[in-house]
C-alpha cells in the first residue's frame, strides 16, 4: 500500500523544523530515521499533511560529556551509540541494548530521539532512560523544556510530546560513584521485538551499598515501565543475591504484561523476575571494575 499525499519539506535548521512545527501542529509528522514512521505511512496509519524531514539539520547527533551529564543528540542513530566508547564508560546500560535493537538495517538508520517519540511499549530505549534517570529535552518555537523519563510515556505511542515540539537531546546524569548497568532483551529471533526487557542501572557509594539502582521494563505494559518498588527495596541495601532476588520478585509483581503469541503472563512475569534478577548482578560486576 501507498502512504496518501502529502507534503514534504527538508528545513535546514532545527528554528525551521519548529517553526513549520508551530504552523501546521497536528497536521504535521517529524521523519527522524523513518524506521518507524514509514511503514505506519505505507499502512496508512498515520496520514499527516506535512512530513517534516528533520535528516538535513545539523547538531542533533552528538554524543558529548558536559555539566556532570551524558548527552546525546535526538539524531544520534543507534549503531552510533552502540560503537561509542563514550556511552560505553558513562552508561553501560545503554551501550548494551544499542546493540539489540531490531536488524543491522535498523540500527544503521534509526534514531534514538525517534524510537522515543514513537513510544512503542517493546521498544528498548524507553526502558533505558527510565532505568538511567534521563532527562529528555523537548523544543517549540517558544523555547525549551525538560521532562524526565518516567514521565515522557503516558501510554500506547502516547508521550509528553505536544504536536509543536521535537524531542532535541537526552541527559543522563553520570553516577557520582562506582556505577554499571546492562540491557538484557527476550526476543524470538533476531530482529523481533522483545517479549520481554529489562534494563537496569546500579549505583554504589562509598561503604559499597546500593546507592541508587534504576530498573526499566519493556513489553510488559501499555507502556516502558519503572519498577518503583524493586527500587526502592533496594537503595540503601547491600548488594547481595537475597537483595536482588527480592527486587526481581518485586519488579514482577508490579508489571502488567498480556498473554499473547510471544508467551502467556504468567511467563513474561517470570521472565522480568529472572533478568532483574542476572542484570542486577552484571550490573553489580561493571560497578565493581569501574
Amino acid at each position: 500500500m501507498y502512504p496518501p499525499p502529502f507534503d514534504y519539506q527538508a528545513p535546514d535548521s532545527l528554528e525551521e523544523a519548529l517553526a513549520i512545527l508551530a504552523e501546521h501542529g497536528y497536521e504535521a509528522k517529524a521523519l527522524a530515521g523513518g524506521q518507524s514512521l514509514i511503514p505506519l505511512l505505507k499502512l496508512r496509519f498515520a496520514a499527516p499533511a506535512v512530513l517534516v524531514d528533520l535528516g538535513r539539520i545539523p547538531g542533533l547527533d552528538g554524543v558529548e560529556a558536559a555539566d556532570g551529564e551524558l548527552r546525546i543528540g535526538a539524531l544520534a542513530r543507534h549503531n552510533q551509540l552502540a560503537a561509542s566508547p563514550l556511552v560505553a564508560e558513562r552508561c553501560p546500560a545503554a551501550s548494551a541494548a544499542a546493540p539489540q535493537i531490531a536488524d543491522p538495517l535498523v540500527r544503521n538508520l534509526g534514531t534514538l530521539g525517534g524510537s522515543l517519540a514513537h513510544a512503542d511499549p517493546a521498544g528498548d530505549w524507553g526502558s533505558v532512560m527510565i532505568a538511567c534517570g534521563a532527562q529528555l529535552v523537548l523544543a517549540s518555537a517558544g523555547g525549551r523544556r525538560t521532562v524526565p523519563a518516567t514521565e515522557f510515556f503516558r501510554g500506547v505511542f502516547d508521550t509528553a510530546l505536544e504536536p509543536t515540539e521535537l524531542l532535541t537531546e537526552v541527559r543522563i546524569p553520570s553516577p557520582r560513584g562506582p556505577a554499571g548497568g546492562t540491557y538484557l532483551k527476550l526476543e524470538r529471533k533476531v530482529g523481533d521485538f522483545a517479549t520481554v526487557g529489562v534494563a537496569v542501572s546500579l549505583e554504589l557509594d562509598g561503604a559499597g551499598r546500593i546507592a541508587r539502582a534504576g530498573i526499566g521494563l519493556t513489553a510488559v505494559g501499555p507502556q516502558n515501565l519503572r519498577a518503583a518498588a524493586a527500587e526502592e527495596a533496594l537503595a540503601g541495601a547491600e548488594p547481595t543475591a537475597e537483595a536482588f532476588a527480592e527486587a526481581g520478585r518485586l519488579a514482577a509483581g508490579g508489571c502488567e504484561p498480556a498473554s499473547d503469541v510471544r508467551g502467556s503472563a504468567e511467563y513474561k512475569r517470570h521472565v522480568v523476575e529472572v533478568y532483574v534478577r542476572r542484570g542486577l548482578a552484571r550490573a553489580l560486576e561493571i560497578a565493581r571494575r569501574s
